[in-house]
């Protein structure tokens, strides 16, 4: 899990000073389009639009841009269409990758994520041969300066998580039901959240050594790229060997 909860906060630390906005806001955008469409146009009765809307607030897309996603999603006005597919391979060292996707074009897709896979010294696999090692599960994290471990007790429990983890970070994990409702309580109550993410959790792990570098930059390569929305690894790293990787 510390790969993931570090990965996570890389991300979004990035995320702040990222040029890239536009890149970003139109994988947003694409949420909120097949959110809509598969669940309908409330986010009162449609919790992942919910989710997907306030993730496309939080990085400041603009509300008509997403008041037309909607509509998109659900019909009123013609846009692109989207579907989601998810691809499964290994990365250097034998690293575990579940990539999430949504595209127009699935062919163009999977030869694209095939190149990015094997340029990295990984490759491509058939569906099903690694997504059993991840849990879906809901994400939160909170700097430790935030609040007393004591403290985080007494939120987990309010909140009702699964699961908390003291560490560099305190690590809140939910059922992915109740991840909207925690992410709403967390906001309401002003936590501040250094990550949050409706996460594939890997359940066992790889230790990454000299081929940190190589997982890294699959890892954004693929996270770069157009279509994909969601990457996951099953890898972790030593603090140091991070640090000269992402300086």
């Amino acid at each position: 899990m510390s790969g993931h909860s570090k990965w996570a906060g890389i991300k979004h630390k990035k995320a702040v000073i990222d040029a890239k906005r536009a890149k970003r806001w139109t994988k947003l955008v694409r949420e909120v389009i097949v959110s809509a469409r598969l669940g309908g146009g409330d986010p009162d009765f449609n919790p992942r639009l919910r989710s997907a809307i306030n993730d496309a607030k939080a990085d400041n897309v603009p509300n008509d841009t997403i008041d037309r996603a909607v509509q998109k999603g659900t019909g009123e006005l013609e846009g692109e269409s989207f579907e989601e597919v998810s691809y499964e391979g290994y990365g250097p060292g034998g690293v575990a990758v579940l990539v999430e996707a949504m595209t127009d074009n699935r062919n163009r897709t999977v030869a694209e994520l095939r190149h990015l896979f094997s340029r990295s010294g990984g490759n491509l696999g058939e569906n099903g041969c690694v997504a059993w090692m991840f849990e879906r599960r809901g994400y939160f994290a909170i700097e430790a300066d935030a609040m007393s471990e004591e403290e985080l007790m007494e939120l987990a429990v309010a909140l009702g998580v699964d699961d908390f983890e003291v560490g560099e970070a305190y690590e809140l994990y939910t059922t992915p039901e109740d991840y909207a409702r925690v992410r709403q309580e967390l906001e309401e109550r002003e936590v501040p959240l250094a990550a949050w993410e409706l996460a594939m959790i890997p359940q066992s792990t790889v230790q990454l050594g000299d081929n940190a570098g190589a997982v890294l930059r699959l890892m954004e390569s693929l996270e770069d790229h157009d279509d994909v929305q969601h990457v996951w690894a099953n890898f972790e790293v030593d603090d140091s060997v991070l640090a000269a990787q992402t300086q």
